[in-house]
């Protein structure tokens, strides 16, 4: 029996995932983009405290308990990157945007690059950058033509 009689056979078709259109996705509040911020800061805490105590395990303890102040300020800043680089790059959430329900689109409603996603990353690291979302969009968003999508 060939394949093209067999009755059994799986179906051929095709499936490509389209991107959902932005328009067709409410943006999500400003409520709900703040509480997303706290619990990603609950989030960036705890990996930072674990990454700490590995570090500690590793034998680099006291180099952490050396560290000054500009080096605790490069610490928090690569633990900060690798915390959102990771979750946005590989899901497009955050554990605060996976609680709240929402999730990192590009302008056209697809998932970010990489690239956007690094600018978007950098961009938090500027100081008091989080109160830019007292404006329409926050600068993380419009320095990375990225915007954050309500799912439910």
């Amino acid at each position: 029996m060939t394949q093209d009689l067999n009755p059994y056979r799986p179906p051929t078709a095709e499936v490509e995932m389209a991107p959902v259109a932005a328009e067709s996705r409410p943006l999500a509040g400003k409520g709900r983009r703040f509480l997303t911020l706290l619990i990603d800061q609950v989030g960036y805490y705890a990996f930072s405290f674990v990454l700490g105590i590995v570090l500690a395990l590793a034998g680099a303890g006291q180099a952490i308990q050396g560290m000054n102040k500009l080096q605790e300020i490069l610490f928090g800043a690569v633990a900060l990157s690798v915390y959102y680089l990771f979750f946005e790059s590989l899901w497009g959430r955050t554990p605060g945007k996976l609680v709240m329900g929402t999730r990192v689109v590009d302008m056209r409603g697809g998932p970010p690059s990489f690239r956007d996603l690094v600018k978007r990353t950098l961009a938090r690291l500027v100081p008091f950058e989080a109160f830019t979302f007292f404006g329409v969009r926050g600068f993380h968003d419009r320095i990375s033509d990225t915007q954050v999508v309500y799912l439910r």
